[in-house]
């Protein structure tokens, strides 16, 4: 029998995600849930959904997210953490709101919660927080007991998360043919944000109040290309480059597109490029269209051999760095040493988000920050 762990002061763990439709009749409502409150006709809703359209209506996220909480569940019970897993999403079912009621129902009082985004940033940290503050809010209306609840620190530099991808990586080298093997590029891929929340992420140490987005993500993909050199004895070039730019053509985001980086690589007579979306914790939709689909058929136009990585999904080590966060947490909160477990330059990211960090255009209350009302 395994040791048991102690979770304690908290009693559940939250997995909150994106959330994505389950088929075609899904869609549009998904999208409006999204984009609530912008005033987006539905004709260009559908528009933009054909993404999904392209792959029946279905986003992989929720089966994803499934895959993940099995992989926890089974994680905790083979190593004695006692620590019931739910899950809720911000924009389909199971909504976040339903959720933390059923939490509340079954008597939790003291929530941990994980999120699907790895980094700093508005849409990546701080906007979940805005949504549970807003969930907690319906049940304060609801006259239900709230619990407090806390959120996991962003983990991009967990050796459960980066290794995994180190190995995605190997995987797609090996997969080239030999003799352009030793002189691919790799590129990591993450999700653009305008300029403006990428200026604004943050703090992190040497990059003052903001800038955190872009240093978290130069870091882990620097953490891996150092690895795949020392495994393979190859040095090879590569590049932070971004996808799935969604505003309008006006404001700046972060640059250089995925598409325009391999047209890039074409014109400087690069033999192959492996692709490695270290932004994503899973194979969803942004994976799946802009890199499977948009950018790889790009790569073909251009004659440019093209591999993608794997990202960590259920992973077991990433189940494992999970567990490792709970625990680190929960010997925090009881006031024991702790080992913050990371990799590179940059440290372990902080437990509680600070005042101002990764703000919003409208200031909102946020929940398990600094500034919560809902600490």
């Amino acid at each position: 029998m395994p040791d048991v762990l102690d979770a304690a002061p908290y009693d559940a763990l939250l997995l909150l995600s994106f959330g994505g439709p389950e088929g075609p009749d899904d869609v549009v409502p998904f999208l409006e849930n999204v984009t609530r409150g912008r005033g987006i006709p539905t004709e260009r809703l559908k528009e933009v959904g054909q993404h999904y359209f392209l792959f029946g209506g279905v986003s992989p996220i929720n089966e994803q997210n499934r895959a993940l909480l099995d992989a926890l569940r089974k994680d905790f019970a083979d190593h004695g953490l006692d620590l019931p897993v739910y899950w809720g999403n911000r924009n389909w079912a199971p909504y976040l709101t339903d959720t933390l009621r059923d939490l509340v129902r079954d008597g939790r009082r003291r929530v941990l919660v994980l999120t699907t985004s790895a980094y700093t940033s508005y849409s990546g940290c701080r906007q979940y927080r805005e949504n549970l503050a807003d969930a907690l809010e319906t049940l304060r209306a609801e006259g239900l007991d709230l619990p407090a609840v806390d959120k996991l620190r962003q983990y991009f530099n967990h050796p459960g998360f980066v290794e995994p991808m180190t190995d995605g990586v190997l995987a797609a080298l090996a997969d080239l043919p030999a003799e352009v093997r030793d002189r691919v590029h790799l590129a990591f891929s993450t999700h653009s944000i305008p300029d403006t929340a990428a200026d604004t992420s943050g703090p992190v140490e040497g990059h003052g109040d903001g800038g955190a987005y872009v240093a978290q993500h130069l870091d882990v993909a620097r953490v891996i290309a150092d690895a795949v050199r020392e495994r393979t004895g190859v040095d090879r070039p590569w590049r932070l480059v971004y996808q799935s730019r969604s505003g309008a053509p006006h404001i700046p985001w972060l640059e250089p597109d995925i598409c325009d980086h391999l047209e890039d690589l074409h014109k400087a007579g690069a033999p192959a490029v492996v692709v490695a979306p270290i932004g994503f914790v899973s194979d969803h939709m942004e994976v799946l269209y802009d890199l499977d689909t948009e950018a790889k058929d790009k790569a073909a136009e251009l004659g440019l051999p093209y591999r993608r990585s794997a990202t960590v999904g259920d992973d077991p080590r990433f189940a494992a760095a999970i567990r490792d966060l709970v625990l680190e947490r929960a010997r925090t909160e009881r006031g024991e040493p702790v080992t913050r477990c990371a990799l590179g330059a940059l440290g372990a990211a902080h437990d509680l988000c600070p005042v101002g960090c990764c703000p919003a255009r409208t200031p909102r209350p946020a929940a398990a920050g600094a500034d919560s009302p809902y600490a």
